[in-house]
């Protein structure tokens, strides 16, 4: 049977076309400097410093990504970025769902206070002075783990795997477990997190970009630049790199040209080599990422 189309009035094609139109504009917005940058990485130094970048690669080149590697700090960036990611992560979500099924539990008496207590910390926090002390006193400072300790677990994952685990699983289920002789260590690990494979995927995603993007632990806690994140050697580079090399005596001005070439084309390479891994890992969760939102939202 041939299905019915509705005939769109006037007004709905108007409405429709003035929502393609804005659209279009908002991605035009959003993609230009992404593919201006990713053109501008693979470009010669001197179509960079000229302008001439707009759209695609000018004298197309791996220059950029070359002297990614040659840099003395990035690769081992590269290498304590993966691991703090990695490792943080694991700690982040097994941290989390212990906090979250407990506090999911309606015959756990003192759930109200904790999460009270929780959510204060989300409002209220000792302040960056007594935080480095703190942190001085337990001996992170200059050590790895100062990047994954300090924020094993974040209050709004809490919350929205609380109630991720409250409308997803029921009381009848955790009976019908309990009869059969499960404990509730075995009844996470066999049924929970089976049936929250959504949710756990949305907050790796939160904990991992997280992880992948941080430098404010790294820039107050860290001194040795072989601990450095890529994204704090990435700050070098970007921010610290803005020095008149002309001031500087003895420089012949070609060299001087070929310098701020170099580190033009090398700060595009690196914005494109720092945001690869996570642009990678987003379409494997996608799928997941708006269920486990909107499932685990927080509900009047």
């Amino acid at each position: 049977m041939a299905t019915a189309k509705i005939k769109k009035t006037i007004a709905d094609k108007i409405y429709d076309t003035i929502n393609y139109v804005i659209l279009s504009l908002v991605l035009i917005v959003v993609l230009y400097p992404l593919i201006f940058i990713v053109s501008s990485s693979f470009s010669s130094t001197s179509a960079v410093m000229a302008g001439r970048v707009w759209l695609f690669p000018v004298e197309p080149t791996l220059r950029g990504y070359k002297a990614i590697f040659e840099h003395k700090y990035i690769l081992s960036g590269y290498a304590n970025s993966f691991y703090y990611m990695f490792f943080g992560t694991i700690v982040n979500v097994i941290m989390t769902i212990m906090a979250a099924y407990p506090l999911s539990r309606p015959d756990f008496k003192a759930r109200n206070i904790i999460m009270g207590l929780f959510a204060f910390t989300m409002f209220f926090g000792g302040g960056m002075i007594p935080t480095y002390i703190l942190i001085n006193k337990l001996g992170l400072i200059n050590n790895r783990l100062v990047m994954i300790i300090p924020g094993a677990l974040s209050v709004w994952n809490v919350i929205i795997t609380r109630t991720y685990f409250q409308t997803t699983i029921s009381n009848e289920l955790l009976e019908a477990a309990q009869l059969d002789g499960c404990s509730d260590a075995k009844f996470i690990i066999k049924v929970v997190i089976p049936l929250s494979g959504a949710i756990i995927a949305v907050i790796t995603l939160f904990y991992a970009v997280g992880h992948w993007n941080a430098f404010f632990n790294a820039f107050i806690y860290l001194n040795d630049k072989k601990l450095f994140p890529l994204q704090l050697i990435l700050r070098e580079v970007l921010v610290l790199s803005e020095i008149d090399v002309s001031m500087i005596a003895g420089v012949r001005m070609e060299e001087i040209e070929a310098r701020e070439g170099i580190k033009e084309l090398l700060k595009y390479s690196l914005i494109v080599a720092a945001s690869a891994p996570v642009l990678c890992m987003y379409p494997f969760v996608q799928k997941y990422f708006v269920k486990g939102v909107m499932i685990g939202a927080i509900k009047g």
